[in-house]
């Protein structure tokens, strides 16, 4: 219960972005909830009748009113829970568009050629998902000096709403590095952000709902061996 009467439920998987970007808003507004893990070979009946456009995870249940997409989530959150904890969105119209802009791009940008750079089919996809992805952190970088106006988060001195967006990420920062090599942020060519993914990952509202990196990490090998098994199936 989220209190007040309240009835918080939220369907998703723990390994999942867009689901940890959502338990992060919820643990900053300081909102307890049902944590549902959905099995997304197979789909529970609550989640179908919860998304039907798309699906998807995750869903985030208030009293019984089903509200879809990570982002709108966590407005929604914002909004609906006004008086618990500090505000994620700015109270400023503009500097509430400036965080939506730029949690949009991480996820049309920084994201999409993330997942490229790590799952394209081809080499030749790989290699242009890095290219863009390397684009993408250096464009992420420089809005981190912006947003925060030298503060520790692009919400200020607290975290707002696009470090809970880009939070989302953290454990995958930490993940990506020790499955592909790859570190998304590093000291060199992002010290701002790779400062930033400590600074947040030690919160204490973050490390209450972020699951374990080596839990992660065998979820993505689990994955990536039941992608590559039908390819060797059946032999020569």
């Amino acid at each position: 219960m989220a209190g007040g009467g309240d009835e918080l439920k939220l369907l998703g998987t723990f390994a999942s972005p867009f689901v940890m970007r959502a338990k992060l808003a919820l643990s900053f507004k300081g909102l307890s909830f049902e944590d549902v893990e959905e099995d997304l070979a197979n789909k529970s009946q609550l989640l179908l009748e919860s998304n039907p456009a798309e699906k998807k995870v995750p869903v985030l249940i208030h009293n019984g009113k089903p509200v879809c997409d990570s982002r709108v989530i966590v407005q929604y959150i914002d909004e609906a829970f006004s008086g618990n904890g500090a505000p994620l969105l700015p109270a400023d119209p503009y500097e509430r568009a400036v965080a939506r802009f730029w949690a949009a791009y991480v996820d049309d940008k920084l994201l999409a050629s993330w997942l490229q750079a790590a799952r394209g089919k081809t080499e030749e996809e790989k290699a242009e998902g890095l290219k863009q992805t390397l684009v993408a952190v250096e464009t992420m970088e420089a809005a981190f000096k912006t947003c925060s106006k030298g503060k520790p988060f692009f919400g200020g001195d607290r975290v707002g709403y696009l470090d809970v967006t880009l939070g989302g990420l953290v454990v995958w920062v930490h993940a990506g590095a020790a499955l592909y090599g790859m570190r998304l942020f590093d000291d060199a060519k992002s010290p701002f952000l790779a400062a930033w993914v400590e600074r947040f990952g030690a919160l204490d509202a973050a490390k209450a709902v972020l699951p374990a990196v080596e839990r992660v990490v065998e979820f993505a090998k689990m994955r990536q061996a039941q992608a590559a098994a039908p390819a060797t199936a059946g032999g020569n």
